[in-house]
């Protein structure tokens, strides 16, 4: 099994790589956490990191209550960091098998 510390680390490895600028990591709010906040260009990415090693695919653990959730997160973070512009969702799935990186995922 992944644990959700090391899905993180190696989600954040992953993006950097591909040139995204990590701004923070497990944004806390009253409706739930943001695992990462990135740059992407122009763009502010919200990303949700799912690992596990079963049979149940981790992405399937992301229901409409999360995914609501995730979006009232997102708006706090942008009222407290003024961030205006482009924004998207991203999902982050870390098996065993490797990385999948799920763009644009938008929840609106």
């Amino acid at each position: 099994m992944i644990d959700w510390k090391k899905a993180e680390d190696t989600a954040c490895d992953f993006l950097k790589k591909k040139g995204y600028k990590i701004l923070a990591r497990n944004f806390r709010t009253r409706y739930g956490e943001i695992d990462i906040v990135a740059r992407d260009g122009k763009e502010i990415v919200f990303v949700e990191v799912k690992s596990g090693s079963g049979k149940v695919d981790p992405l399937e653990r992301i229901d409409r209550r999360k995914i609501g959730n995730l979006e009232k997160s997102a708006r706090i973070y942008m009222i407290q960091n003024g961030v205006r512009g482009p924004v998207r969702v991203d999902f982050i799935r870390v098996t065993p098998k490797g990385i999948d990186h799920l763009k644009d995922i938008w929840l609106g």
